[in-house]
């Protein structure tokens, strides 16, 4: 039950909780009296707790003007699919954010860095919110990795990049959280006693871990964080060993194409941008979908590199993943199904089983398992003094990683939820503490 709050402190404003996520973005208000609620968004009839984390920008061409015009959330995902002139389309750009590689990106003739994207990204947020969010009035919490994603990411760099963006807004002195404490406060609340908890939320890009003990002191729910760790893999990786296994061997990888009285191999790196389905738009500019064409004359099996160059030209990415998608959810409740993905004249159906599946994605299970590990070191803790185990994010309900916990720590001990929306909602609460700097991250210099 939520601890019990004093006149004074219903009187205070509402907080915001912000939990920018690689895929999607969810807004939470909280209000002193414990109540949370998430920013709905109204799109094609359907009422949505999370806004896409995506941008689409297009040249909007009128005689003897043109106009570059932009859209996030589901809203950008719309104008992507239903385009008709160009555009540049970018998702989980979140997982830029500590890349000290990551300098800037063209969109036709303007340049953006990390933080441009995001400004953005949050103008569509605060757009599309009707005027039910302002940023600049808020009491507002703002989520973040553990562990950023990518290659030696600089945590300093990210945490500049997002306090510029969101100083950008109008948004002064705000609070940073690690999302899994974020979840960790969500959760306690369904605490009927002390405990020693392990938050662990598995995002689209990232896996992070917390360790924290929640006591009762007077009536009220005290919190200590004991230790945090995190790696830079999740629910993303997942999907690319399915891409990687099943689509791109019929796509063309692993093929031949004849050079003079030669066969070479195709180069593997043509089938990287298959990691993430928005990343083959880029082939069209990049020069990539021209060696690809060049490829196909002179392949051995020119009609499986004409199916990837029809993915590429009819902007079927976003299609293909959500067969992946659907094919991992299954295997979720389901020891074998059959992927398949339809569009055009391309049809590429396979059968799929859960013990392949774990196979592929062993290697970053035991990644995962490593990071937890690190956690509990830190924590000074053994597996058996954790009294219970939050599970969040959707690759929580791939068997394996389930396996993995209930394994550590007893399958009685576990909580899983889909709730989307418990990060923002923990994020909104941390707002509502009055010694909320208790569990702020250090800024950047």
């Amino acid at each position: 039950m939520p601890p019990q709050s004093t006149a004074a402190e219903q009187s205070a404003p509402v907080s915001v909780g912000i939990d920018f996520g690689t895929s999607n973005t969810v807004v939470a208000f909280a209000h002193a009296d414990g109540r949370t609620e998430a920013l709905n968004f109204e799109h094609g009839g359907q009422g949505l707790n999370h806004f896409v984390t995506a941008l689409c920008f297009w040249d909007e061409r009128r005689p003897g003007k043109s106009t570059i015009r932009v859209e996030g959330g589901p809203w950008a995902i719309e104008q992507f699919v239903e385009a008709t002139t160009a555009f540049r389309f970018i998702q989980s750009f979140k997982s830029f954010a500590a890349s000290a590689t990551f300098q800037e990106t063209r969109i036709f003739r303007e340049r953006f860095r990390f933080e441009d994207l995001l400004a953005t990204f949050l103008n569509t947020l605060v757009k599309h919110a009707d005027g039910r969010l302002d940023l600049s009035a808020a009491n507002l919490v703002i989520g973040r990795p553990v562990t950023f994603a990518g290659r030696q990411p600089d945590d300093d760099l990210a945490m500049r990049r997002y306090q510029t963006a969101f100083e950008r807004l109008g948004v002064v002195n705000p609070t940073y959280v690690y999302e899994p404490v974020g979840a960790a406060f969500f959760y306690a609340r369904q605490l009927e006693r002390d405990a020693t908890v392990l938050v662990a939320d598995f995002g689209g890009g990232t896996s992070d871990f917390s360790i924290m003990r929640f006591e009762q002191v007077a009536g009220q729910l005290k919190a200590e964080p004991l230790a945090h760790s995190g790696i830079g893999i999740a629910g993303d990786a997942f999907d690319y060993s399915i891409v990687d296994r099943i689509v791109s061997p019929r796509l063309g990888k692993g093929g031949r194409f004849r050079s003079f009285d030669k066969e070479l191999s195709i180069p593997n790196h043509y089938y990287a941008n298959l990691a993430r389905w928005h990343q083959l738009a880029l082939m069209k500019t990049n020069g990539d979908l021209k060696g690809l064409q060049d490829l196909a004359k002179v392949a051995v099996e020119p009609e499986k590199l004409e199916k990837f160059i029809e993915i590429i030209e009819f902007d079927m990415g976003f299609a293909l993943y959500s067969a992946v998608s659907r094919a991992k959810i299954a295997l979720s409740s389901q020891d074998e199904t059959e992927f398949r993905f339809a569009g055009g004249d391309i049809e590429i159906t396979a059968g799929l089983k859960r013990r392949d599946f774990e196979r592929w994605i062993a290697g970053d299970v035991a990644r995962i398992e490593a990071s937890l590990d690190e956690g509990l070191k830190r924590a000074n803790t053994r597996a058996e003094e954790i009294e219970r185990v939050f599970l969040t994010g959707g690759t929580s309900f791939v068997p394996a990683i389930r396996r993995l916990f209930a394994e550590r720590f007893g399958e009685e001990r576990l909580v899983t939820t889909d709730q989307f929306e418990s990060i923002a909602y923990g994020l909104a609460l941390i707002g509502q503490d009055k010694q909320k700097e208790r569990w702020e991250v250090r800024k950047a210099a």
